[in-house]
């Protein structure tokens, strides 16, 4: 049993997920790569939020053109040391200018929420075992950061140089 955090907050999930052979409910589906590919005009037509799922091994950038007209874009971790997932948030940020939902969903570890959070992600499919405390303890451990990253925030680097 899986539960969803957004905005440091347990939260409803109003996406159904849809296997690649069922019928589409009514309301917001979150769908594979495959099943928006395949029925995509069909999807879009629905004017209901659209989720797509992407496996760690498929790059986001497929989906530039329906960037626009997604809600949701859930990235899969699918064992912790699979770090593709954090590159694809960036690159949706960044590149790709997407402002919906970035979800991580799968198997990632407690000390990599605040990297994906830095990278784009806003919202997590925990177990529930994970609370909201773990979670905000998750994303304030690092205080200072070397890299720039998608979330804006300075470098240690920048912030001596402002000395």
């Amino acid at each position: 049993m899986t539960k969803l955090i957004k905005s440091g907050a347990y939260a409803q999930d109003n996406f159904v997920p849809v296997a690649d052979d069922a019928a589409l409910p009514d309301g917001a589906v979150l769908v594979s790569l495959a099943r928006f590919q395949k029925d995509r005009d069909a999807l879009l037509a629905r004017n209901t939020p659209i989720g797509v799922k992407l496996a760690s091994d498929q790059n986001p950038q497929v989906l530039a053109d329906d960037l626009s007209r997604l809600s949701l874009v859930a990235l899969e971790f699918p064992k912790f040391r699979d770090g593709r997932a954090f590159s694809w948030a960036r690159i949706l940020r960044t590149r790709l200018g997407f402002t919906g939902e970035i979800r991580a969903v799968g198997d990632f570890l407690f000390d990599q929420v605040n990297y994906q959070h830095r990278v784009g992600f806003d919202a997590w499919e925990v177990p529930d075992h994970f609370t909201v405390e773990m979670f905000h303890k998750a994303l304030n451990e690092m205080t200072d950061v070397y890299q720039p990253s998608a979330d804006g925030k300075k470098t240690i680097r920048e912030l001596r140089a402002a000395k």
